[in-house]
């Protein structure tokens, strides 16, 4: 679980993004075409999921949480990466 700390950074950023969202797709939003209005959500969502993944690997290089953000192969930690030093209960083989 997310360190209380992380927690508020992630509804700190959210709240900042999706604001600034919110503002320039209000048409979009409001729409009368679920589907402009459904993908309009998605982007809302994705905000949401970014927030977390930038405050979540404050400890990674930028290119490290692009690629995190992104969901590509490489960014999954590598065995006995920093991200796994610490973690209790988790054993390596």
């Amino acid at each position: 679980m997310a360190k209380d700390d992380t927690i508020e950074n992630r509804v700190y950023l959210f709240e900042s993004l999706a604001s600034s969202y919110i503002s320039a797709a209000s048409e979009l939003l409001s729409s009368e075409d679920e589907a402009v209005r459904t993908r309009a959500m998605r982007v809302l969502a994705d905000l949401a999921y970014l927030s977390c993944v930038v405050s979540d690997t404050g400890h990674l290089s930028p290119e490290q949480v692009r690629q995190r953000a992104l969901g590509s192969p490489e960014s999954a930690p590598a065995e006995g990466d920093e991200e796994d030093k610490g973690r209790k209960g988790k054993k390596h083989k």
